[in-house]
């Protein structure tokens, strides 16, 4: 997808990240998990995570099993992409 042409929105974001078990998101060098599914966990919490300054979903964001990846940081990428 296209995030220039098809924009995911703050409430859609924060749905998809909710059908996660655990979103996994990398701010800088600094990586956070928050682990979503059973979990009684906030929209701000989410948005925190996953919600860029635009207000849409940050890129790149990518589904890896029942995690949610956003954000760019090398090692977490060779974590889930090996």
């Amino acid at each position: 997808m296209d995030a220039k042409k098809q924009v995911i929105g703050r409430e859609a974001a924060i749905a998809l990240a909710r059908k996660a078990d655990e979103i996994v998101a990398a701010k800088g060098k600094a990586v956070k998990r928050l682990r979503v599914k059973g979990a009684k966990v906030t929209d701000e919490e989410i948005a925190a995570l996953v919600i860029g300054p635009s207000g849409n979903l940050r890129a790149p964001a990518l589904r890896v099993g029942g995690k949610l990846v956003v954000g760019f940081e090398v090692r977490m990428y060779e974590e889930f992409l090996g």
